[in-house]
């Protein structure tokens, strides 16, 4: 469980490092072009769609690791949640960088 855990963790912290230079590459973006709103609502779709994707993803593997975990000691569900926590923060970080790019609009 530790290396799956330690995985989906690293999966969470590239999908952050992902929306973080998304988010980058539409301000640079928006110096280049005249079509402001039309680049950020591209932008902030992505945001969204790839946070939600990745948080599926991320929950999906480490629930199912939880639960099992959980099933054999149940000591350790409290820490095991934690980590499905971790994977809900993918989504919310998504819909912050995309309500930030929103607020450009």
């Amino acid at each position: 469980m530790r290396s799956k855990a330690i995985r989906v963790l690293q999966m969470t912290m590239l999908c952050w490092i992902l929306l973080s230079l998304g988010a980058l590459a539409a301000e640079e973006e928006l110096s280049r072009t005249g079509n402001d709103v039309t680049v950020l609502a591209i932008s902030a779709a992505v945001s969204v769609g790839l946070g939600c994707i990745a948080a599926g993803y991320a929950v999906g593997r480490v629930g199912s690791a939880a639960m099992g975990a959980a099933a054999e000691r149940p000591e350790v569900l409290g820490r095991a949640l934690l980590f499905v926590a971790l994977g809900e923060g993918i989504a919310i970080m998504g819909f912050g960088i995309a309500f930030l790019l929103w607020l450009k609009i």
